[in-house]
């Protein structure tokens, strides 16, 4: 037991007086405050969390930390190769369309009726570096100095078909278009011309060349000669519309 001393009040006089409080309750008062403190002192987010628990804990973050960054690197890498792909898919196409093809549209109809308004058509570059085009094929070309000094302008593509090569003479009488004197069978065109010229030697590195709507073309019989070195290409495949898909 443990004797206190408390002071009361009286009417007259102070009187001490002895108050026992069993020693018990002190002790179990004692280690009540002494498991709150080491409780307080432990850490709130690691209960009972022992050297070993905090290794495995800072393992498994720097796991998912290394994951995410692969992640992250497979992403860029990804991209970066899919953007090299866009990049050499480019200068492919802009290679193969130089030097190679290139598609072409029709915006007129003076090649009727073989080629209509709306066709269009591959254009290869490749077979006239090494020949000169031959009579009957269809090409494509930049216009002469003469039609350019007409208003038109330098890279507004023409396209007819061949009529004459260097050394031949075309004459156009009555209807009928002649090479070195004979008529041609044109089962290709609109019409007959419904116009004469006279007989034309055809210039060495020159072409003469017409349209098939012999009647509605700006061509060779009107502006004349056309150098080689204008002809973009070869027109030789249709590829729309699908209904008249193939070679022209």
């Amino acid at each position: 037991m443990v004797s206190l001393l408390r002071a009361e009040t009286g009417q007259d006089s102070w009187v001490s007086r002895e108050v026992k409080i069993p020693a018990v309750s002190v002790k179990t008062f004692m280690a009540s405050e002494k498991k709150n403190l080491a409780a307080a002192n432990e850490s709130p987010g690691l209960p009972n969390s022992t050297p070993e628990d905090i290794k495995l804990d800072q393992s498994t973050v720097a796991a998912q930390d290394k994951e995410q960054a692969d992640h992250q690197s497979i992403f860029w890498q990804r991209t970066r190769e899919n953007l090299q792909i866009i990049a050499i898919a480019l200068v492919l196409a802009l290679l193969i369309r130089a030097f190679v093809a290139e598609p072409r549209f029709i915006p007129s109809d003076s090649m009727l009726p073989t080629l209509q308004v709306g066709d269009r058509l591959v254009v290869e570059k490749v077979s006239y570096r090494f020949r000169t085009p031959a009579t009957g094929e269809i090409i494509v070309f930049d216009p002469p100095q003469q039609l350019q000094i007409q208003g038109y302008d330098k890279d507004q593509a023409f396209i007819k078909r061949v009529i004459g090569t260097p050394g031949q003479t075309i004459q156009i009488q009555k209807g009928k278009v002649y090479r070195n004197g004979t008529a041609l069978e044109e089962n290709y065109i609109a019409e007959p011309p419904a116009y004469n010229m006279e007989a034309l030697r055809v210039p060495e590195d020159q072409l003469f060349v017409m349209g098939d709507n012999r009647n509605n073309s700006n061509d060779s019989h009107v502006w004349g000669f056309l150098p080689k070195q204008n002809v973009i290409g070869h027109a030789c495949f249709r590829f729309w519309p699908l209904s008249r898909i193939g070679r022209v």
